[in-house]
């Protein structure tokens, strides 16, 4: 093991066990926790895989009880035991803890007893405490003494312990008959051949019949066992009932003495069949029936039942099953036993879905049948357990739903006693990321009310034993029910015996009508009497959302009803604009079919449309004229229906009766537009331009009139068409495309594909079986396999060998849990892969059974002889692993590994081989076709060193990537253009083994030359070659060199025309050979060709075109720029005129003087500093603007000259910043002060 913790993802284990001859080994499992169904532990008495199996470990196994005496044991006898292991990639658990002891009590006695051994035999046995008994001292002995003397004796030699007298019974003989109170009793069997699970059991008289089942071996087998109820033995049967393949997951139905058996999986080669098989009773014999019709699937997994219909028809119903070439089967198939035919029943009702491992009894008083749970899958991969309950009337052929269980589960078991089916086990694994604790096995015990519709869970069996199982079977005889075998990772052969109260026993009302749960009884008041269930008519509400069907949502006990698209209670109402209905028949109209989805072929028309033959109709109710209903039609790649068939006519028809007839469609009259048009005065026609018959569909009477050109149905119920106005709107339209019967291809059954390869190729919808040679559908692995059948699957194109000899070396063949290694005696490691276990080799017989007689492989040591120096290893390997290529020197070291290989073990081809030189494999060269040294040791692929080269071989160009050439003549080539940079960067991971790269380059020009540049990262080797055309370069020695450089990283050349003369050579080629680089590397390359003289008339021409282009642009520029700038001076002129015509004015004396004038006569203010016309500040009162007035020069006499003025304004921009503060504050303070100052100084000129 790997410790504590979880398992490993994808492990796989073996363990062998060795004690001695002849003593029992004990294994006990004190934990075990494993995904249930997918990883187990498999457990062999023997010391291989081919030993006889004793278990099959899986899920969650922990005790019952405290003390620990329930969980398992395992007992093998051959002294020795083998262990194998396998996980999934799912998710892991904690995995297992086991102990195991030799010559030890069983299950150390229960607690309840003590060991001790024995002086004669030499084994060990328990002594067992007072009141109980058995080989582990788990069976309660004469508790209570029996109730001696009243109720019974305590028989000392009977294992059972109590003799109850007639009128008790039970444990102690303390419940009285009838019984007043359920209990439980179980009875062990010790036979080998009695252990078995998915068998089937009848009752007929006082006898149990168990036929078929799964078990471990076959050795042995019967087919048939009968036990007596009464005496609870088992029966001798005559050997000749053993005449039948053993098969398990068939059905058994009794009628009149006669057993039919269906279906099944055939044990021996996995394959499920559809045979029909009688036992007769009377002469236990049987007899194989050969229907006369073929009509049927073949199931495992299913039940069957066979009743008396109200015609007075026999028939028997097989329900549901899985089908391993069409899937989960979801249909009821009749077998008439009069008329030895079968058929595949049309029911209706709700949609129910079928399964596998479902249970299903039949109940006379309602003459229906009950069916709960099951595997079931909704699609590829998707599945799951299922808790449903569906009701089947097998008169009028109806699907009810009823309440659910809310415990999902299957290969349960069901029976049907006093109004109440009772429900017992069962798997109810439901986990498939994580684990959630749900139980592989379960004893679960659960009763459902027919007359309530309610589930009701019961008590588990209190019987001391682990009575957690699936796959068992159960009958009901006298109120009692007997439940037999099953699995629980052992097979199983103890009857669990459950008898239910009686009604009888009650005698008050009250008592009556308390009985329960698990039974229904009723109170008589004619007789005062406790009598059993009679039909009641309760019922019980429950949600509605879980139906997602029209059928499902109307045809169950819950009340509901279907508002357009969901299932509402009925106590809800639908909202206004949508569709209600409470009836099967309203869904008729919505689906036009009482067949379930999956019969409707939807993957070829789409849903809501119909097959009719090859074409696919619709019918809707849209109010539009001929041109949009085309139009409509169109949209769903379909045109209007030309209805030339009597199948289109009578599909149409049908379906507007059905849609009129509906409630919601009362009020709307359908008269549809069909693909029927007017062509000239007297030419009808359909859309597919087929000529109108008047045949299937006719004119009404004084039709077609003249009105109208296009065509609708106006009375369908007489096959009435009339001519209308085609651009009037009318009700409905029906629409017709062709059914695309390609659009999805029907792909080959997992069942029908018998390898590995087949199974898993391109998809995961398949999983392939190794042990068994089986390819199964993904979510039908577990109704494949229930017991553990596939020791390892495999999937998604992962394949192993065959058989042992398929693994080369010795650690992949002791991976194999029934694989052992032969190394023969050239002490190089060389040997084979051999089936075989720890004692030698083994063959495995080759051919089929014969009947029930299954050949055992048997040990053959002459296939590896220790006396010719081989040696057999089965748990591990020789030391010495060289794989056949060198001698081993101190016993494991490879003393020099020859044959072209290498590696510790000789395991690997040299350098520049491959090949598989395992155990004495050849290594060949590499096969590259010059363009690589190195291949994949393994698959021989080529490492190519040339870009653009590319193929397994090296055999193919890049043509994708612009490369061209021929790599097996000569290489690859990038094709470059002239006058572009092209850069090519080898720096991925892929281009590691890239060491050269050629270009070709052919010149667009004939009269020029051919320049070039090329530069890299590192240094190149660079050869240039030309050729007169590219076909030269996949021949050898039709190249002519012109450049060879070494270790260079750039180089520059020019190619004349004249000397290579282009004109002569017009598909003159030149090659570019770049080599010898490492990588990573960027290499840049460009060919270009320009003109070899410069022509002055064109030079001249342009540069003066160009200039004085650009200098009339600048002139226009210059005279838009003038314009602009006097338009704006304008507008300043303007603006400033109308500033200074808006400025403050004043008028102001002036004095003026002249010579002649005495100068008393002027005031003495005259005298004084003259004084400034105006003055204007500036912003911030720094500046201002001082005007004056000046004399002008003036002539004689003081006048100025004629035409002039003889004053004028002078202005000056003066600095006030001292000043005026002053002024302002003597205009401030001239109210208070009016004392005369004399006047400032007005400033100073700046």
């Amino acid at each position: 093991g790997n410790g504590p913790g979880n398992y490993k993802y994808k492990t796989k284990c073996t363990w062998l066990i060795e004690g001695q001859p002849n003593r029992i080994m004990r294994l006990r499992f004190n934990h075990f926790a494993t995904e249930c169904s997918w990883d187990h532990l498999y457990v062999y008495d023997g010391d291989s895989i081919y030993a006889p199996l004793v278990a099959a470990f899986s899920g969650l196994i922990v005790p019952e009880r405290d003390g620990n005496e329930t969980v398992p044991e395992v007992v093998a006898t051959s002294g020795y035991a083998l262990l194998h292991f396998f996980s999934d990639a799912a998710y892991n658990l904690t995995g297992f803890n086991i102990t195991y002891n030799f010559d030890m009590c069983p299950n150390n006695c229960s607690g309840r007893g003590e060991c001790k051994s024995s002086n004669s035999s030499n084994t060990v046995q328990c002594e067992c405490l007072e009141n109980w008994k058995g080989e582990a001292c788990d069976i309660p002995h004469c508790v209570h003494d029996c109730g001696f003397p009243d109720r019974g004796v305590c028989n000392s030699s009977d294992v059972r312990g109590c003799s109850c007298f007639p009128e008790w019974q039970g444990p102690g003989c303390s419940i009285p008959v009838p019984a007043n109170q359920s209990f439980w009793t179980r009875e062990e069997y010790s036979n080998l051949k009695l252990p078995r699970a998915s068998h089937k059991a009848v009752v007929n008289g006082n006898i149990m019949w168990v036929v078929g089942g799964y078990m471990f071996n076959h050795s042995d087998y019967n087919m048939v066992l009968a036990y007596d109820l009464a005496s609870r033995e088992w029966l001798p049967l005559n050997r000749s009932v053993n005449n039948v393949v053993v098969r398990y997951g068939h059905s058994l139905a009794l009628y009149k003495d006669k057993i039919y058996m269906y279906g099944g999986k055939i044990d021996s080669t996995g394959n499920v069949t559809n045979e029909l098989r009688v036992f007769h009773i009377h002469n236990e014999s049987w007899v194989l029936l050969t229907p006369k019709a073929k009509e049927q699937y073949a199931v495992v997994g299913h039940s069957a039942h066979i009743v008396t219909l109200k015609t007075g028809r026999v028939v028997m119903l097989v329900i549901f099953g899985h089908c391993p070439l069409y899937g989960y089967i979801s249909n009821v198939q009749e077998y008439d036993l009069a008329k030895n035919t079968w058929s595949i029943l049309q029911t209706n009702g709700a949609l129910v879905q079928g399964g596998y491992g479902h249970s299903s009894v039949y109940d006379h008083r309602t003459k229906a049948l009950y069916v709960h749970g099951g595997y079931k899958a909704f699609s590829a991969n998707k599945y799951r357990l299922a808790d449903d309950l569906y009701r089947y009337d097998v008169d009028t052929q109806m699907w009810t739903i009823l309440k659910d269980s809310r415990f999902f589960r299957y290969l349960h078991t069901a029976v049907i006693v006093s109004g109440t089916m009772l429900v017992f086990g069962g798997n109810t694994h439901n986990d498939t990321s994580m684990s959630h604790g749900a139980k592989c096995f379960s004893s679960d015990f659960m009763a459902y009310d027919i007359a309530c519709d309610r589930w009701s869970v019961l008590p588990r069996p209190d019987l001391h034993h682990d009575v957690n199982r699936f796959g068992h079977s159960a009958v009901l005889h006298n109120s009692t029910m007997y439940i037999f075998g099953g699995f629980n990772s052992l097979l199983l052969s103890d009857i669990l015996v459950f008898t239910s109260e009686w009604c009888e026993a009650h005698r008050s009302e009250a008592a009556c009508l308390a009985a329960g749960p698990g039974i229904r009884c009723v109170w008589d008041t004619g007789s005062s009497q406790c009598i059993s269930w009679e039909l009641a008519t309760e019922a019980q509400e429950e949600k509605c959302d879980q139906h997602t069907d029209c059928y499902s949502c109307t045809a169950n006990t819950n009340d509901c009803h279907w508002c357009s698209d969901h299932c509402v209670p009925v106590n809800h109402s639908c909202t206004e604009g949508q569709v209600r209905g409470r009836f099967s028949r309203f869904c008729d109209f919505l689906n036009s079919t009482f067949f379930p989805p999956s019969f409707t072929q939807e993957n070829i028309c789409g849903i809501g449309w119909h097959l009719v033959g090859n074409s696919c109709l619709k019918i809707t109710t849209a109010k539009e004229n001929y041109d949009n209903a085309k139009l409509s039609c169109r949209n769903h790649n379909a045109f209007l229906a030309s209805l030339t068939t009597q199948k289109k006519v009578e599909f149409v028809l049908k379906q507007l009766r059905i849609m009129q007839s509906s409630q919601s469609m009362s009020k709307l009259t359908l008269t549809p537009w069909v693909g029927l048009r007017k062509i000239n005065v007297s030419y009808w026609c359909w859309e597919d331009m087929s000529p109108f018959t008047n045949t299937l569909l006719q004119w009404m009477p004084s039709e077609p009139s003249d009105a109208g050109f296009c065509g609708i149905l106006s009375e369908p119920s007489t096959r009435g068409l009339k001519a209308a106005t085609c651009i009037n709107p009318l009700n409905g339209s029906v629409c017709e495309r062709p059914a695309n019967h390609s659009a999805k291809q029907c792909r080959t059954p997992c069942a029908l594909r018998t390898a590995c390869g087949e199974c898993t190729s391109g998809s995961s919808e398949c999983m392939w079986c190794s042990n068994m040679k089986q390819c199964v559908d993904s979510n039908a692995y577990v109704a494949s396999f229930p017991f553990g059948q596939c020791m390892e699957w495999y999937t998604m194109s992962s394949c192993p060998p065959e058989n042992c000899s398929g693994y080369c070396t010795c650690s992949h063949c002791l991976e194999q849990p029934g694989c052992g290694w032969c190394t023969d005696p050239s002490n190089t490691g060389k040997g084979k892969c051999i089936e075989g276990s720890y004692k030698g080799p083994v063959k495995v017989p080759s051919q089929a059974p014969a009947g029930n007689s299954y050949p055992q492989p048997l040990l053959n040591a002459s296939m590896c002889l220790e006396d010719s120096r081989y040696n057999w290893s089965f748990i591990h390997c020789p030391a010495c692993q060289c794989n056949g290529h060198s001698k081993c020197i101190n016993q494991s070291i490879c003393e020099k590994c020859e044959n072209l290989t290498t590696g510790k073990h000789c395991e690997t081809c040299i350098s520049g081989f491959y090949g598989d030189p395992t155990n004495g494999g050849r290594c060949q060269p590499c096969k590259c076709n010059g363009h690589a040294s190195l291949c994949n040791t393994n698959t021989g692929k080529c490492f190519c060193t040339t870009k653009g080269v590319k193929g397994d071989e090296c055999q193919l160009c890049e043509v994708e990537n612009r490369y061209q050439g021929n790599p097996l003549k000569g290489t690859c080539y990038y094709t470059l253009l002239i006058d572009y940079q092209f850069t090519f960067s080898l720096s991925q991971e892929d281009d590691r083994y890239y060491t050269a790269i050629n270009f070709v380059a052919t010149p667009d020009e004939q009269n020029r030359d051919l320049d070039m540049f090329i530069n890299a990262s590192k240094n190149f080797n660079l050869n240039i070659t030309w050729a007169a055309s590219f076909s030269a370069g996949t021949q050898a020695g039709e190249e002519m060199p012109v450049v060879s450089k070494t270790n260079i990283k750039e180089y520059k050349d020019s190619f004349s025309n004249e000397k290579f003369d282009f004109r002569n050579h017009p598909n003159i080629t030149f090659f570019v050979y770049v080599s010898n680089f490492t990588w990573p590397i960027k290499i840049q390359i460009a060919f270009s060709q320009h003109s070899n003289f410069m022509d002055l008339v064109q030079f001249f021409v342009t540069f003066f075109s160009c200039f004085l282009s650009l200098l009339l642009v600048a002139a226009v520029v210059w005279k838009i720029k003038q314009s602009c700038w006097a338009s704006r001076r304008r507008e300043q002129l303007l603006r400033e005129m109308q500033q200074m015509a808006s400025r403050p004015f004043a008028s102001v004396n002036v004095a003026l003087e002249t010579d002649e004038e005495p100068p008393d006569l002027i005031g003495g203010s005259i005298k004084t500093v003259p004084k400034p016309i105006a003055l204007e500040p500036c912003f911030g009162n720094k500046a201002a603007v001082l005007s004056v007035f000046v004399r002008l020069p003036r002539g004689l006499g003081g006048i100025p000259p004629p035409g002039q003025s003889g004053l004028a304004v002078a202005s000056a921009l003066v600095d006030i910043s001292q000043q005026m503060p002053i002024v302002y504050k003597e205009k401030s303070g001239a109210v208070r002060n009016r004392k005369q100052q004399p006047p400032a100084q007005p400033g100073t000129c700046i």
